[in-house]
């Protein structure tokens, strides 16, 4: 028998290509938490290339500055704000608007990034583990779409959210229970504010990205990797490649557009399938716990 032809999925264009028209966005004002790293700072950078002047937060000032430095060398990019900001404390959520609208203007866009995790069998989650991750990831999220959403239908504007999600907010999420209970969350919201805000003008999606590392992915992440596949994440996915940063902010910047303005309440997953892979016969079982290298559990005292 001979060997199959795999090719997977082509390469997407080079960095720097744009998916939407030039100038799509200027005069507009793109607000980006966790924006000062990884696809944060990828997804602003799209934003920046098609003209939005951005709005960038993060809770780490250092990685913020230098990250305001790299977007506002993008091309095409307008003005480019950081704003140092903890989304689990309204108040600072609040400065960071006022600080946005004297900038810029009040965001038109809000992409809702930011997030914590890290992998953990659920019976070793201590209740300050679990506060954590939800307290960022869901609660922190909720209080950037408040805010948000309480100005422009004050202003009597429309406007657009993108809630970076995760496949695991439909399938769970053995080993981070913490996060795909939050994720599932942050789905919810998605859903829930498109119908309640959709007659104001302001739609509400979510976009839920698959493997595309990046030289910011946390040491946890980077080494499951090479536990689960050594050298060998493309083999592992349908499209026998992982994702590049730029796909992920082309799909960010086409969800906010005016060209997906009939688009919401709508959660879009770039992750080339991989997310719905099935085996003809299952793999074998193994534990979280050794999984993750653990040994059994034993309680605390």
């Amino acid at each position: 028998m001979t060997d199959e032809i795999r090719r997977g999925l082509p390469a997407p264009p080079a960095l720097g290509a744009a998916a939407l028209p030039s100038g799509t966005y200027e005069g507009q004002v793109v607000l980006v938490t966790g924006g000062g790293t990884g696809l944060g700072k990828a997804i602003a950078a799209e934003f920046a290339r098609l003209g939005a002047d951005l709005v960038i937060a993060s809770r780490r000032a250092e990685q913020l500055m230098a990250a305001r430095e790299e977007l506002a060398a993008v091309p095409g990019a307008g003005r480019v704000t950081a704003a140092v900001c903890d989304i689990r404390d309204p108040e600072r959520v609040a400065e960071v608007f006022d600080a946005a609208q004297a900038a810029s203007g009040l965001p038109d866009v809000l992409v809702n990034n930011a997030a914590a995790n890290f992998p953990s069998p659920a019976e070793d989650l201590s209740p300050n583990a679990w506060r954590a991750v939800v307290d960022i990831t869901l609660t922190g999220t909720w209080f950037m779409t408040r805010e948000f959403g309480r100005r422009h239908l004050a202003a009597g504007t429309g406007g657009s959210i993108v809630n970076i999600g995760a496949s695991y907010a439909w399938t769970g999420g053995p080993g981070f229970a913490h996060s795909a209970a939050a994720k599932a969350g942050v789905k919810s919201l998605v859903e829930t504010l498109a119908v309640e805000w959709g007659p104001y003008g302001i739609q509400v999606n979510g976009l839920v990205p698959g493997l595309f590392p990046h030289a910011d992915m946390t040491e946890d992440i980077r080494g499951g990797l090479e536990r689960a596949a050594p050298g060998a994440a493309d083999a592992r996915q349908p499209a026998l490649r992982v994702g590049a940063p730029r796909e992920l902010g082309w799909a960010a910047t086409f969800l906010a557009s005016p060209y997906a303005r009939f688009v919401t309440g709508h959660t879009l997953v770039v992750d080339g399938a991989n997310w719905q892979r099935r085996s003809v016969a299952g793999p074998e079982v193994v534990p979280v716990r050794t999984q993750l290298g653990r040994g059994p559990f034993t309680p605390s005292p």
